[in-house]
């Protein structure tokens, strides 16, 4: 698993009352989860909002993903759900031969708020990804999309079929 931040890691800071990316706390949710025989190595990339994303992060996560790719294990990605796509479709045009399934998800409101999706998705990226052929999927809300056929419905707060 590859953290790279977005709302499913946010927090509510005190001092200035707004919901930031300052600490990661996925392996703490992983850690409530019953996972037999399941070995998941979480990586700490970076804890960004997905909008301040640059090309360079872009490049990392790529790096990131490159270097696991020989364990041909899946791959889950926790981003910001604004420019999942974008970094998703970066990836596929940058992994020609993928031969394990790269699943991307996230949140839309913070792991331990009321009503969080961020568990679900979760759990559901970490099914999909040992079930899903090669390739590049987005896993939000009981959903599995093609990287390049989804985009965020905004209005709706869900991904959507192209």
């Amino acid at each position: 698993m590859i953290c790279t931040g977005g709302t499913i890691e946010k927090v509510y800071s005190e001092p200035d009352g707004q919901v930031r990316n300052l600490d990661g706390k996925i392996d703490r949710y992983l850690s409530l989860l019953r996972l037999p025989d399941l070995d998941i190595e979480t990586i700490r990339l970076m804890n960004k909002d997905s909008l301040e994303l640059t090309e360079a992060d872009r490049m990392l996560i790529l790096a990131a993903v490159r270097a696991k790719l020989p364990r041909h294990a899946p791959i889950v990605i926790t981003h910001g759900t604004d420019t999942m796509v974008e970094t998703g479709l970066y990836l596929k045009k940058n992994l020609e031969g993928l031969q394990v399934a790269l699943v991307m998800t996230g949140a839309m409101t913070p792991l331990g708020f009321e009503r969080s999706d961020g568990l679900q998705n979760l759990t559901e990226s970490l099914l999909a990804a040992q079930i899903l052929p090669p390739g590049v999927y987005v896993c939000m809300h009981s959903r599995v999309f093609a990287i390049d056929r989804v985009r965020k419905d905004r209005e709706l707060a869900r991904f959507v079929a192209l």
